[in-house]
C-alpha cells in the first residue's frame, strides 16, 4: 500500500481516479478492539455519496466506505502472463466472435448486435468493443428494440479483469437494473504442449458435424440455425472418438490465424477418466499446428472443477472473465 516518508499509510487516490486500477485498504471491523484490515485491488468504478465502488478482475462489486479507508493507491494494469502466449482483451474477444457467428449481425457504431434465434447466449448478444455512438441510455434502448424486434431478451456480452476490459460498462448496466446471469473465464495457453499430451489416435476429423457428432452433443434437437452456427469460422474442425451406440468423445476447434479454439469437449459419462478428452484436444492442436496457429483459447465456467483441472494441466491460464448482462425486465434463470 501507499506508505509516505514517515511511514504512515496514506490514501492516494480521489473520485477523479474512477475508471483506474487501485489497490486499498480498509478497517474490516472499525472501532473494535484488534482491528483488521482488508485489501481489494480492482477498477475504482465509482465514488459517491461517500462509497467507493470497485469491481475485481472476477466481475464482483466491493462496496467500501470512504471512512474505512486506511490507504489506497492508483496501480499499474495486471502484469503480462509470463508463460504462454501474449494477447490484449480486444484480439481475444474478436477472435472469440469469429468462431461462433451469428446468422445475423448489425453494427451500433463499435458495438455488434448478434443474433442466432436464441441458440446461446454468445450468438444472441452485444459484443461492445468501443462506443456505440450514442448516449449509453439511448444505445441500450436501441439494443432492446433490436432484440424485441426477434422476439429475444436483450443481453450484453461484458468483461472484467485485463486491461481494456469494461468494468465501468458493467456498473453503469448494474445500476440500470440489467441482472448478470453468467460468468466464465476464457483462457489462453501455448498450442505446442497441448499436441504433446497425446497421440490422438483413434479420433477423426471433419469439416462438418455429423448425426454421429450431434448425438453426443448436449443440446439435443438442433436447428439449422445452431449448425450454421456451429459451422461458422475462418476453419473449423470435428473431433469424433467413435463409440457403439453414440461417440465417446466429441470437440470443437476453429483455427483463425495463430489462435486454436476448443470448444464442445464432451465425453460419455461412462467412459470418463480415460484420456478422452485429452486425445480430442491433442488431435485437433496436432491439426491446428499443420495450419500454422500456435496458441490457444478456450471458455470454462467458473464452477466446472473438472474441466478447470484439465485445462490448468495442459498449460491454460485464465486471461479474463467473461460476463452476459440480461435487460431488466425480462431477467431469470433460463440457460441456452
Amino acid at each position: 500500500m501507499e506508505i509516505s516518508a514517515a511511514g504512515r499509510l496514506e490514501v492516494r487516490i480521489t473520485a477523479a481516479d474512477v475508471g483506474k486500477r487501485v489497490s486499498v485498504r480498509r478497517l474490516s471491523h472499525a472501532g473494535v478492539a484488534g482491528e483488521k484490515f482488508t485489501d481489494t485491488v480492482g477498477v475504482l468504478t465509482s465514488w459517491d455519496d461517500g462509497v467507493l465502488l470497485i469491481t475485481r478482475k472476477s466481475g464482483e462489486t466491493v462496496r467500501i466506505a470512504e471512512s474505512s479507508l486506511v490507504a489506497g493507491k492508483v496501480v499499474p494494469s495486471a502484469p503480462a502472463r509470463r508463460r504462454g502466449p501474449a494477447a490484449s482483451y480486444e484480439e481475444l474477444a474478436r477472435v472469440a466472435s469469429r468462431a461462433w457467428r451469428p446468422v445475423e449481425s448489425e453494427r451500433l457504431g463499435d458495438w455488434e448486435l448478434r443474433a442466432a434465434s436464441g441458440f446461446t447466449r454468445r450468438a444472441n448478444s452485444v459484443l461492445p468493443l468501443g462506443d456505440p455512438g450514442l448516449p449509453l441510455d439511448e444505445a441500450l434502448a436501441a439494443v432492446r428494440r433490436w432484440y424485441g424486434e426477434r422476439a429475444l431478451p436483450a443481453y450484453i456480452q461484458t468483461a472484467t479483469g485485463a486491461e481494456g476490459t469494461q468494468e465501468l460498462l458493467c456498473a453503469e448496466l448494474e445500476r440500470r437494473g440489467w441482472v448478470r446471469e453468467v460468468t466464465a473465464e476464457l483462457w489462453i495457453g501455448a498450442l505446442a504442449p497441448v499436441a504433446d499430451r497425446a497421440e490422438g489416435t483413434g479420433v477423426v476429423l471433419s469439416r462438418e458435424a455429423d448425426e454421429a457428432w450431434l448425438a453426443r452433443y448436449q443440446r439435443k434437437g438442433v436447428s439449422d440455425v445452431a449448425l450454421r452456427v456451429l459451422g461458422s469460422g475462418p476453419s473449423v474442425w470435428f473431433a469424433t472418438v467413435p463409440g457403439e451406440d453414440a461417440p465417446a468423445a466429441i470437440g470443437r476447434c476453429v483455427v483463425d490465424g495463430r489462435w486454436a479454439s476448443f470448444a464442445a469437449v464432451e465425453v460419455d459419462p461412462a467412459q470418463r477418466r480415460r484420456g478422452l478428452a485429452t486425445a480430442v484436444l491433442g488431435a485437433l492442436a496436432r491439426r491446428a499446428l499443420d495450419e500454422g496457429a500456435s496458441a490457444a483459447w478456450l471458455q470454462v465456467e467458473t464452477d466446472n472443477a473438472a474441466a478447470r483441472a484439465l485445462y490448468a494441466g495442459m498449460g491454460f491460464a485464465a486471461h479474463h472473465a467473461y460476463h452476459h448482462y440480461r435487460e431488466p425486465e425480462t431477467a431469470g434463470t433460463d440457460r441456452y
